[in-house]
Formats: structure tokens, C-alpha cells, sequence
């Protein structure tokens, strides 16, 4: 980049009103990167001609081998529209749905966004995931409809028919943000009639005779700037790959001259159903009805489509140079001679309708500036957690003025936020770039070379010849060479030495933090402070001393991002996307920097996608393993949705988010961050393990008899009865600790599926709930948000109107845990005759104040119960696989006089090793236990007159080993089932492999929820779910099969049971005589089962020798 252009762009950073920061968001191959390549070659930084093959921002190797964007890139350019020039910071971001959290990465850090759609394929799921995001984000998006020359040359559709279509492109589009408007406001009204309530029910003056209209409020919401409309200007048609594309304003200015309309009738009238009535010169409505042609199509759309005809399918020179010379373009001849005809066309349509000149005007007259930022998106960023706006101190309320106005004075906050952090060769740096020679240097480097060599050949003449020399020269010569040799081994030695620094320095990739300034100036060499995802303004506002999750660091370097380039600043004013460097100690993977310490965290990003793809990595050579775990380390640091963790078996596991994006990250581990060879397991599939239902049917849909019944029961009874342990014909096990001093008894449920999917959409609030019953046990006071209280409400409500039935009767206020990590889907009742615990809903009965949590007394050892449960919960007895949808009931809770007083002294010695030991357990199999395991000493102190044993003695820990017993054998008294997670995969496929797409969907387990045929096109969109663990290797074949004319997306969805009984044996005679006595048919669920103990080293129950009647010789066995 010219050194002219920086300092242009430099100058223009300091005008907040004139920069955009938008990014780029469509659809996998629907053609950001294209539009991107035309953009950026109206800088100048690359050709014109090479816009869209080039593909500039896809910097990586695999995402040009692959033809797909895998990151985020930003690159600042610079427009002028008349006398206004306009800074744009474009990102261009993935459209892959393995890549979604890099979206995330870029909505945060923008404006403004342009959405694109391709003109065949219309709105796909992740068009519909990028305007959930962009409106989650509170940006206004912007739309191109790109690829219009496929309606011309492979759909072949007449410019009326394409007409029809792009109507209804629109439509779907506009749909989509319709019902995000509607919910918002619908939501909006719910609160504020909650609100209206509460206060007529204090004033009691309620009215009986009202009527609920749920549609007023929506009709008076102003949506008028919502929808995409060419009309309104914010919508482009655009062929980016042929270089074209325009907005109806463009084709209003160029007829209002020649026709003699005005501008402003015609932009009303180009898009809708107006005809143009040559005799009355005059536009009219009604163009459907009477069957004439729409304006758009009579004076935009022909146009078009008899250039195509004229350049692409006829190749009609004569007309092509009528169309040249009327539209007053200039060819170069060798346009003209190409063989190609998108040469000419592209050539054509650059200099009449140039994409880059409609998108970029679009964009600086639709999307918003800086200054633009509005107040609700400022309060949004600012509300983290649980806290609601109006609540933050009043110091951090005065912030919002800084981001409003976009504040850069002397005194005002700096306020930036990093959205990722990238990782970057250090020799790419521009310190660390080699400078071009000037003329007088490289004219110096050619005078010494020519020395050196001039030189060289005159010794060569000068030494004499080897029949000359005397024996003695000769010997002194070779002594000669052998000196010289030595010092050339040392030279080597040096020069090696030399050269190893540098490649250990080459291993070290350095780490740039992708942000941008939301108020401020950020300036080099600023010493900021780093605020963490859960620090609390409030605290270090009014605290002197060492303030949690605040720490410092230096902006050591500032960049300008230019796609592949960096370019080094030294200030950045506020409004501007930057690189920072010097952060990759302070910032994992995204963060907030401010001077000020009143500055809250900003909300965390909202990622689409669920990491679910596990594999276990270790290296070829052991001796590497050290720069694998810091490969890793650095690669969890590089990818905002990877995952890094090392198992309790010691595996190092990767999580991704699917199988693109896994061959991208080992890619990544293996060339550039541990660069090392590495061997990855096959991908670890997650399961979970569940209850069901007593079946009331066998295997062969007959009715299950009493004999079959008390078959079953007598093999639980013979199988699991011992001395200790106690499990009776309704399921409830009994269990007693070795020591006898304790006995717990245990019934498990199934859980309503609804009632299971409630709490797994609730983790983070109950969560939240977890947090705020520690508090009140430990006895601080702590200040609630509204919301999250009414949050809390709505979810105990869900949960009783869910919960009906008998035996679930007051089932809610019984509620003792949630599990695995106090967050799970499975619960844990509180079923124990005369012990009223403190329920885990206690922070909405706000009688109970903080102090007086003891109110309802907890019983000694109530936390090892907990803990017994969470150990239970997280690894079931199928296959160590977390348990989901599973209500545990504790029934009866004995515990016996303690030991005598005597031996109490002992007793308390052996229980701080024990207890230790057991705390470790517990807090490597779950990392919320010890939030748990820190009620019990609080609680020990403050009953010291409870005479029972102390709560880490060896009681305690028997206790937590009863409790997680008992539990699996209460989970194995019922009917167990695995649950496997499934993929929701949608395919669109043209008629021709319809079949083929059925065939694979059939082999892998999958099963097809609905098909709907594209109208207008012969396009089929197939809806299907798939289980994540016949998907591996799945989008492979499937292009294999339709050769390429098919491509799946899959998207983690949801949690399902398989029907089948990994324990199954035939017992009935019915099922004797239709599977036989060995019943060896395969069962999918003990395939998946076996495999997971398999990989973890647990007892498979299989047949070794297969054939053991047959004898077989090494002969015939080759």
C-alpha cells in the first residue's frame, strides 16, 4: 500500500461521522468473498480483472484449496462520493456453519452488515442464523441479491419469470426479519403489561371486562425502516462474479433524463406493480392485472437480458457493438478478440454498472456511522449477566455518553473490545518486514559483488600451476587447506548457531488481538486495564484493595488491518476496527480494555454453533509432547470456538464444532503451532444415558405378561442384593455405608422429555440460581436484578405446570440439586420424611433474609448427599456417560450416633486425610462441586454445638459413595436407554439425485422430516436429522454420490432416545421364535455402548472366537 493511501486513511480515522464499519454475511458460497475482491479493487490493491478469481481476504492455503472463507478478515478502504470521503472498515466473514463463531467475532465489532443472497438458491439456514445474529447484535443490515446472471444462463428464465422470483427472494427475506420484529415486540408488550398489573393490583382498580389484543401493539410499532425494500434503497442487484450490479436509484437518474420524469416518481414506481403507458405517457397501477409488463422489468431487467443474449448465447458482434456504442463504453480490443465472452461482458457491465460503485454508495447512505450507535445496543453491551442496566453504579452509567457521542478527548475513557485474537507469522509483522533498497544501495551491493568476483579470478590467475609446485609447496599447501577447513568448520558452526535463533524465533507465532475502539484514543504503549467476563464495577468502585477479575497490561503495538498486510500506527481514534499486539498474555480469546475502572464487561458473544466434534490428540514421538500441549494452548488461544481439555484420563482432547472445522484446527496444530507430527483418535461421539418408561409391549409388539415381569425383577434382585444393598420389586434401592453408621434409600425416575429440554435451556439461569443460594448459605447479602428474579419465576412455573401428576406432587418445592455441575438435566427430591431443607428456590421467598438462612435447618452431611449425586450424574454405569432426564427421589436418610467421645479424637485426625483425599475426587470430577464443598465448613461454623461427625470425616466421604452407588443401582432398576446426539441436516438437491440423497440418508441412520420443492426452480429442500455419530466422512460421500449436485449443512440440534434395549435378551416365547435363541441381530444402541467402553478401557461383554465348531488352519484363514 502507497504511503500516500495510510496517511489518507490515517487523516479519515478522525472523523467518526464518516466511517463505516460493516462486515459481510450470506450463506456458504452465495459469493461474499467475490463482492469482497470488487470492493477492494476499487483501492487499487488489486486488479479489477482478477476480482472474484483471486478471492484477496481467503489469505490461508486450505480456505483457496477448499474455495471457502474459514476466518474473519478486516481491511480498511477509502470511497468518495462526490465531496464526502468515507473511511470503510469491511470485514468479510465464513459462511460456513463450522465457522459461525467467527460471524459472532465480526457482528460485534460493526455497524452495519450486508447481507448477501444468492438469486437461485434464495434464504438457506445460515442466511436465516446470519440476521439472527446481525439483529441480536442490534446492527442494520443492508442486501445484495447477487448471482442474477444464473436466472439468465442456467435457469434460463425470461426477465419477467425473474422478475417473479426476485419478488419472492425478497419476501423470504423479509419474513425472517418480520419474525424477530414480532417477537421483540411482543416480548416488550408482555413486560410492560406485567408491569401494568403490579401496579393496578396496588391501586387495586382491575377492570373484569377487558380484552386481551395481542396484535395493538404491533400495529403501532414503527417497522418502517425495518424491511428490505429496492424502493428504500437498501437493496442491490448484483452478478459480482461478472462485475455488475445496481440499486434502483441508479436506473431512476439515467431514465428521469431521457424520459423526462422525475427522479423521485420514478424510484417509487421502478419496484412495484407500475406500467409505463406509452400513449398517455404516463405510469399506471395495475400492471398484473392487465397483463402488462412491470417498469423493472420493461426498463431495467430487458436491458440486461438482451446484453446477455447479445454477448454470452448469440455472440451477435454487430449488436454487441449497437449496445457498446448506445451505453458510451470503451473496449480494448483484445476484449473484443477473447474467446471467453465474460471477458467482454464483464468489461461491458464494469463501466456501466460497476458493482462496487452501487454497493459502496448503499453503504454509506444506509448504514449507520459510529455516531449512530444507538442507546438500547450501548445498554445491551453493558448489562452483563444478571445485572440490568439501571442497577450498574452510577459512574458506569455515565459511560453510555462516552459511546453515544464517541467521546476522543484528553480526558475521556478509553473503552475497547476484543473480539478474538488471531495468531500471525512474526516475520509478516512490519517491524519485521524486509524494506525495499533504495537505487544507490543496490548499485553499492552490485559494485561489491563485482569486486568480490574480480578478485576471486585474479588469485586464481596469479597461484601457479600444479606441475610447477615443489613437493614442499605442495605439502604446505595441503597444510594450508587443512587450516582453512578447520576454520570453515568453525564458520559453519557459528553460522548454524546463528540460524537456529532465528527458527526458534520463527516458532513463535505472535498473537494480535482483533478489536475496536468504542471510546477514546487508543494509543501505543497505553497501559489499560483488562476487565474479566464476571468483574463487577460495584466492587472496584468502592474497594482500595486487590479488585477480582481486574488486571493490567500494555498496548505495546497498534495496527492497521489490510487483509493479508498489517500496517503499523500509533494512534487509533475511537469508531475504528484495530489489531492490538502485546495482549497474548492477557487475553485468552476475547475481552474489554478500558482506563477506567468503572467500565463493566461487555456481554459475551453469542455463538450459533455448539462445539460437539471430540477427538483425542497425542503426538508421533513421546518426546514432543511438551510442544503439543503448547500447540494446543496457543491454538485454543487462535480460534474463538475450539475447545482445549485434558481429560481425567489424560487425554488431550480437542472440541470443535464440526468436521471442516476439525481438519482446519489439526491443519493449524500441525504446521503452525506445535509443528510437530501429531495422530488424532477417531472423533470421541458424545452420548448421555437416560431412564424410560416401564415398555408395556416386547420386542414383538405383544403384550408383556406377569411371567416376563417377575422374570426381570428376580434377575435385578439376584444381581444386585449384597449385604449393604437392598433393591426391591418397585425399583427403590436401599444402601448402607461399611461403617453402618449411614443409610440412604433411592428411587429413580424418568423426567417429562419437556421438562428435560426446559433444563437444558435453562443451565445458565439455574446457574445463576446456584450462585445466589451460595451466597445466601454463606450469609452475604446480594443484590438481584429484576429480570433475573422473574427469570427464576418463570422457569419454578414451567417446571409445576410441566411436573402434573401424582407422583410429582409438589415435586418443585422439593427440589434438593440440579446435576452433573449443579447446571444439568437431572434433579434430586428431597423424598425424606420430617426434613425441611431450605428449598433451592429460597432467594423468591425474600422473607428469608440473609442472616437468617438457618431458618430451615440442613442436616450434617446434606453436602455429601449432593456431592454423591453429582458424581452419579456425571458418569452413568452404561458407559461413564453423563446421565440426562433422570429424577433422583432420596426416600430415607438414616444416619446413627457418631463414635464415642473417646475416639473422637482419632477419628478427626484420620478424617482430614481422608477427607482430602475425597475432596480431590470430587473436584476432578466436577468443577462446581467445590462451590459446594465450601458450604460445609461455613455451616459447621456457624452450628458449632451440632454434635455430629465432622462434615470431611470419613463419615462424609462413605456417605458421597453410598450416595453415588446407590444412584446407579436405582438407574439400573429401570429400563436404560442411550441417548445419542443428533445433527438437523439440510440438503437441497436437484430431482435427478433425489434418490441418491435418500440412499445415503437410509445407510447412515438418518431419517427425513420433510422435503418441499423450490419454486421456480427444480430445486428440493430436504429437512433430515442425523445422529453426530454416523456423520463423520458424511458431506464426503454425499458429494460423491450426487456428484457434487447435493451438499449438506448440519447443525447440533438436539438430544434423542434410541428406542432400543442395549440389554436385551429374548424372554418371551414369542421373541425366542422370531430372533432366535442367540438374538444376535444387531442392536445399534449396544454397538454405540460397547464402542464408548471400549475406547475408555471398560469390560465389553463380547465373543472373542466367532467360529470356535469350525477348525481353521493358517492355510485357509489367509
Amino acid at each position: 500500500m502507497g504511503l500516500s493511501s495510510l496517511d489518507k486513511i490515517i487523516a479519515l480515522q478522525r472523523n467518526p461521522a464518516n466511517i463505516r464499519n460493516l462486515c459481510i454475511l450470506a450463506h456458504v458460497d452465495h459469493g461474499k468473498t467475490t463482492l469482497a475482491d470488487c470492493l477492494v479493487a476499487t483501492n487499487g490493491i488489486i486488479s479489477s480483472r482478477l476480482a472474484g478469481k483471486l478471492r484477496y481476504l481467503d489469505s490461508r492455503e486450505d480456505e483457496q484449496i477448499r474455495g471457502i472463507t474459514m476466518k474473519s478478515s478486516a481491511i480498511s478502504l477509502h470511497y468518495r462520493n462526490g465531496d464526502q470521503e468515507y473511511l470503510l472498515n469491511l470485514i468479510d466473514s465464513p459462511g460456513h456453519v463450522d465457522f459461525s463463531s467467527e460471524v459472532s467475532t465480526a457482528v460485534r465489532l460493526c455497524d452495519g452488515a450486508i447481507v448477501v443472497v444468492d438469486a437461485v438458491e434464495g434464504v438457506c439456514p445460515q442466511t436465516q442464523a446470519v440476521l439472527r445474529q446481525a439483529w441480536l447484535e442490534n446492527i442494520r443490515p443492508v442486501l445484495v441479491i447477487n448471482k442474477i446472471d444464473r436466472l439468465i444462463v442456467e435457469l434460463k428464465l425470461t426477465s419477467q419469470e425473474a422478475y417473479a422470483h426476485l419478488q419472492k427472494i425478497l419476501e423470504q427475506v423479509n419474513a425472517v426479519t418480520g419474525t424477530l420484529f414480532t417477537s421483540k415486540v411482543l416480548k416488550e408488550r408482555a413486560e410492560e403489561d406485567e408491569e401494568e398489573e403490579e401496579k393496578k393490583k396496588d391501586s387495586k382498580t382491575l377492570s373484569g371486562d377487558q380484552v386481551y389484543d395481542w396484535s395493538a401493539r404491533l400495529e403501532e410499532a414503527d417497522d418502517s425502516q425495518l424491511y428490505f425494500s429496492p424502493d428504500q434503497g437498501n437493496v442491490v442487484f448484483a452478478s459480482a462474479t461478472d462485475g455488475w450490479g445496481f440499486s434502483i436509484q441508479q436506473f431512476a437518474q439515467i431514465y428521469s433524463q431521457k424520459m423526462g420524469i422525475k427522479a423521485e416518481v420514478l424510484l417509487k414506481t421502478l419496484w412495484g406493480d407500475f406500467y409505463l403507458n406509452a400513449k398517455a405517457k404516463k405510469i399506471m397501477k395495475g400492471a398484473q392485472a392487465k397483463g402488462k409488463k412491470q417498469l423493472f422489468v420493461q426498463l431495467v431487467l430487458d436491458n440486461i437480458w438482451s446484453l446477455y443474449d447479445a454477448v454470452v448465447t448469440r455472440r451477435d458482434k454487430e449488436k454487441v457493438e449497437k449496445v457498446v456504442t448506445s451505453l458510451g463504453v470503451k473496449l480494448l480490443a483484445r476484449d473484443l478478440r477473447h474467446s471467453d465472452p465474460k471477458v467482454l461482458l464483464s468489461a461491458i457491465c464494469s463501466q456501466w454498472l460497476p458493482v462496487s460503485q452501487a454497493v459502496l454508495l448503499m453503504v454509506c447512505e444506509k448504514l449507520p456511522s459510529p455516531l449512530e450507535i444507538a442507546a438500547a445496543r450501548v445498554e445491551k453491551l453493558m448489562s452483563v449477566g444478571a445485572r440490568r442496566f439501571d442497577s450498574l453504579p452510577e459512574q458506569t452509567q455515565e459511560l453510555k455518553r462516552a459511546f453515544l457521542q464517541c467521546s476522543s478527548g484528553a480526558n475521556d475513557p478509553l473503552i475497547v473490545f476484543v473480539s478474538k485474537m488471531f495468531a500471525v507469522d512474526t516475520k509478516a509483522l512490519p517491524q519485521n518486514r524486509q524494506r525495499p533498497l533504495t537505487h544507490e544501495e543496490m548499485a553499492q551491493r552490485r559494485d561489491l559483488a563485482r569486486q568480490r568476483h574480480a578478485d576471486s579470478r585474479a588469485a586464481d590467475h596469479k597461484g601457479p600451476t600444479h606441475s610447477e609446485r615443489t613437493p614442499q609447496e605442495a605439502g604446505d599447501t595441503l597444510n594450508l587447506r587443512s587450516s582453512d577447513m578447520d576454520g570453515c568448520v568453525c564458520q559453519m558452526e557459528s553460522l548454524t548457531l546463528k540460524d537456529s535463533k532465528p527458527e526458534e524465533e520463527e516458532e513463535h507465532q505472535t498473537f494480535i488481538a482483533f478489536a475496536r475502539v468504542f471510546s477514546g484514543v487508543a494509543k501505543k504503549g497505553q497501559r489499560v486495564f483488562v476487565l474479566g467476563p464476571k468483574y463487577d464495577p460495584a466492587q472496584a468502585l468502592s474497594c482500595v484493595s486487590e479488585v477480582p477479575h481486574l488486571s493490567c497490561c500494555t498496548m505495546e503495538s497498534l495496527y492497521l488491518l489490510m487483509g493479508r498486510e498489517l500496517e503499523e500506527l500509533e494512534e487509533v481514534p475511537v469508531g475504528n476496527v484495530l489489531g492490538i499486539g502485546g495482549l497474548e498474555v492477557s487475553v485468552l480469546k476475547s475481552a474489554t480494555l478500558s482506563t477506567s475502572p468503572a467500565c463493566p464487561p461487555f456481554i459475551p458473544l453469542n455463538f450459533e454453533a455448539t462445539p460437539i466434534v471430540r477427538v483425542a490428540i497425542e503426538p508421533k514421538h513421546p518426546s514432543e509432547m511438551p510442544k503439543l500441549v503448547r500447540g494446543m494452548r496457543l491454538l485454543n488461544q487462535a480460534d474463538p470456538c475450539a475447545e482445549v481439555l485434558i481429560q481425567e484420563t489424560g487425554e488431550h482432547v480437542l472440541v470443535t464444532a464440526g468436521e471442516v472445522h476439525l481438519q482446519r484446527c489439526l491443519d493449524d496444530l500441525r504446521d503452525r503451532f506445535a509443528k510437530i507430527e501429531i495422530s488424532a483418535s477417531k472423533p470421541i461421539i458424545p452420548f448421555r444415558e437416560t431412564v424410560v418408561r416401564p415398555p408395556k409391549v416386547d420386542m414383538v409388539n405383544e403384550d408383556l405378561g406377569k411371567q416376563h415381569k417377575i422374570a426381570i425383577i428376580h434377575q435385578v434382585k439376584e444381581g444386585r442384593s449384597s449385604a449393604t444393598l437392598h433393591v426391591d420389586s418397585g425399583g427403590l434401592v436401599t444402601l448402607t455405608t461399611p461403617n453402618r453408621l449411614a443409610t440412604v434409600s433411592i428411587r429413580a425416575m424418568p423426567l417429562p422429555q419437556e421438562v428435560t429440554s426446559l433444563l437444558e435451556r435453562s443451565a445458565e439461569l439455574i446457574r445463576t440460581l446456584e450462585q445466589i443460594n451460595m451466597s445466601l448459605r454463606e450469609g452475604k447479602s446480594l443484590d438481584i436484578s429484576h429480570r433475573t428474579l422473574e427469570a427464576i419465576i418463570g422457569l419454578k412455573t414451567q417446571l409445576e405446570i410441566l411436573l402434573q401428576g401424582r407422583k410429582w406432587r409438589n415435586a418443585v418445592d422439593r427440589v434438593w440439586a440440579f446435576g452433573p455441575r449443579r447446571i444439568g438435566p437431572n434433579i434430586l427430591l428431597n423424598s425424606v420424611e420430617g426434613y425441611q431443607r431450605p428449598s433451592v428456590w429460597q432467594c423468591l421467598g425474600r422473607v428469608v433474609k440473609a442472616g437468617e438462612a438457618g431458618a430451615q435447618v440442613i442436616r450434617d452431611l446434606d453436602n455429601s448427599i449432593v456431592s454423591g449425586f453429582q458424581l452419579a450424574t456425571l458418569a452413568g454405569p452404561m458407559c461413564e456417560e453423563p446421565l440426562m432426564g433422570v429424577c433422583f427421589s432420596v426416600e430415607k436418610w438414616d444416619i446413627q450416633s457418631p463414635a464415642s467421645p473417646q475416639h473422637q479424637d482419632s477419628l478427626e485426625e484420620d478424617s482430614i486425610a481422608h477427607g482430602t483425599l475425597e475432596d480431590s475426587k470430587v473436584e476432578g470430577s466436577s468443577e462446581t462441586l467445590e462451590e459446594g464443598a465450601t458450604a460445609g465448613p461455613i455451616q459447621a461454623r456457624r452450628r458449632p454445638e451440632a454434635a455430629s461427625a465432622d462434615c470431611y470425616g470419613p463419615v462424609s466421604g462413605q456417605l458421597i459413595a453410598a450416595m453415588k452407588e446407590a444412584c446407579r443401582h436405582a438407574f439400573q432398576a429401570q429400563p436404560q436407554r442411550l441417548m445419542v446426539a443428533m445433527y438437523t441436516c439440510e440438503i437441497m438437491a436437484t430431482a435427478d439425485v433425489l434418490g441418491r440423497v435418500y440412499g445415503v440418508l437410509g445407510k447412515r441412520e438418518g431419517r427425513v422430516l420433510h422435503e418441499e420443492m423450490k419454486e421456480g426452480t427444480d430445486m428440493f429442500i430436504i429437512k433430515a436429522v442425523l445422529p453426530v455419530a454416523e456423520s463423520f466422512g458424511f458431506a464426503d460421500e454425499f458429494r460423491k454420490k450426487t456428484s457434487g449436485l447435493a451438499s449438506p449443512q448440519l447443525v447440533f440440534s438436539h438430544w434423542e432416545v434410541i428406542s432400543s434395549d442395549p440389554y436385551w435378551v429374548p424372554t418371551t416365547e414369542e421373541e425366542y421364535l422370531h430372533f432366535g435363541e442367540k438374538a444376535d441381530s444387531a442392536n445399534q444402541s449396544l454397538k454405540y455402548m460397547n464402542a464408548v467402553r471400549r475406547r475408555k478401557g471398560l469390560y465389553v461383554e463380547e465373543k472373542i472366537v466367532e467360529h470356535a465348531e469350525k477348525q481353521r488352519t493358517l492355510g485357509k484363514n489367509k
